[in-house]
């Protein structure tokens, strides 16, 4: 069994290992293939509690899915998967390509000093013109990975922290190309959704979120449809949906069981709330999936 519950989505240190971290790193570096060809080139939905994945497809074709979200990679790409991440790939016969892993003290440490966490938020980016930097940059990681040497550990973070460097550049070109730096709004709201992932279980009314916050209820409100397009009620129970989707595709867990974990007093009330959001009941939707 993975580091989970039974029944629930599984956690694993690498995908498909259950033991202790293989290395007395805090870096983890290999090909694509070297695992992938062991389950058959797809990697089924899981997710790493403690690292975060970079995951490089240099050549052939590739399904990247990362919280439900699908990026089908028929060129050089780079796909960021934070912690925590419900995350599957699928990978044709003659893929190459490197995963990298990172434990999350370590990305802490690379991250100070820039000018945002690269890392923080799955992405997906079309390398491009820059494929021969990338190309050099992830074999220079895995020799010196590979080979015990002199200042090994300073050299390994050095070539990381150029490539966190390069994704960060690239998220802030994305963000100025859709939209001006954010505002206080945007600010706000990105509070509120952390503050929602920490307690969306705990089923707090709107004014607790907004209390913490330091707005009004009617603030909170404004602000979720104004950038988001949804009540903060709507975003509330966006998220909790979101978790019952997740548990009822990738786990074992009864009805029950779902609503129990997500703080529900009935699983009849969870059902209500589910066929509401949905359309269907909870149990007609894990079968149609």
């Amino acid at each position: 069994m993975p580091s989970s519950v039974r029944g629930t989505i599984p956690v694993f240190k690498l995908y498909g290992e259950t033991g202790v971290w293989p290395t007395p790193d805090l870096i983890h570096c290999e090909s694509i293939a070297e695992r992938s060809r062991l389950h058959d080139w797809e990697i089924k939905p899981h997710r790493h509690s403690d690292l975060v994945q970079l995951l490089y497809v240099q050549a052939g074709c590739a399904e990247l899915e990362v919280e439900g979200a699908l990026n089908r990679v028929e060129e050089a790409s780079l796909l960021v998967v934070p912690a925590l991440s419900v995350h599957g790939f699928r990978f044709s016969r003659d893929v190459q390509g490197h995963v990298l892993s990172l434990a999350l003290p370590l990305v802490e440490q690379l991250e100070t000093g820039l000018p945002l966490a690269p890392l923080a938020a799955a992405s997906c980016h079309a390398v491009g013109e820059e494929k021969p930097r990338l190309d050099a940059l992830f074999a220079s990681i895995a020799q010196e990975y590979g080979q015990p040497a002199a200042g090994r550990d300073l050299m390994l973070q050095s070539l990381i922290s150029m490539l966190l460097v390069w994704i960060g550049r690239r998220c802030l070109a994305a963000q100025q190309h859709e939209a001006a730096p954010l505002d206080k709004g945007r600010v706000h709201l990105q509070r509120f959704t952390r503050l929602l992932e920490e307690h969306y279980r705990e089923h707090w009314p709107i004014e607790r979120y907004a209390t913490d916050l330091g707005l009004s209820a009617a603030h909170l409100n404004a602000l979720c449809r104004s950038l988001a397009g949804l009540s903060a009620l709507q975003v509330i129970n966006q998220r909790v949906l979101l978790e019952a989707k997740r548990n009822l595709v990738y786990t074992t867990m009864t009805i029950n069981q779902v609503a129990d974990s997500l703080g529900f007093s009935e699983p009849a009330y969870f059902s209500r709330f589910f066929k509401r959001s949905t359309g269907v009941a909870p149990q007609a939707f894990r079968q149609r999936r």
